[in-house]
């Protein structure tokens, strides 16, 4: 007579928020996952706190006192004042809306070009295409998003969330 073990294992499923994990959700997504996705979820996350806490620790902290012009250049490059910081959001919004009023493909060759800081070389082969097509294709979507951009101003700023 011969035995058989039978082992079951249950998966306790546990509710995240993205939100707490993606930096480009702006409202509450709520998943469920295995508890085992989660922890590495948070073990993530605690990583990446650990790693700030570790990059402040070692920074080079230089006193205001030197008057060698190094603390202001550290402070320019970190703080902005409420304007600079909208005048950045509208013309983010702007450029968004102008990307998204694209076709798909010139659209797609812009978002790897400049944002993705691909070459053309790269995007070429990605796609199989000659690096003049894609040369083209950035150029006219580039002179689409201008002419987007210069009728529609002040439209871009006013559907801005």
């Amino acid at each position: 007579m011969s035995t058989t073990n039978i082992t079951v294992t249950t998966t306790t499923i546990v509710k995240i928020n993205l939100r707490d994990f993606y930096p480009w959700y702006d409202r509450d997504e709520f998943v469920e996952l295995p508890e085992v996705v989660a922890a590495e979820l948070f073990a993530g996350k605690r990583y990446e706190s650990a790693y700030q806490r570790r990059t402040f620790y070692n920074k080079a902290h230089y006193s205001i006192d030197a008057e060698d012009g190094i603390e202001s250049v550290a402070l320019a490059c970190h703080i902005d004042t409420p304007e600079t910081a909208f005048a950045k959001m509208e013309n983010y919004c702007r450029l968004c809306h102008a990307l998204n009023s694209l076709s798909e493909i010139p659209g797609k060759r812009i978002e790897a070009r400049y944002l993705q800081g691909k070459t053309v070389q790269e995007i070429a082969k990605a796609e199989g295409v000659s690096e003049s097509a894609v040369k083209a294709s950035i150029d006219r979507g580039l002179r689409e998003m201008k002419k987007f951009l210069s009728k529609n101003l002040q439209n871009c700023v006013a559907n801005c969330p």
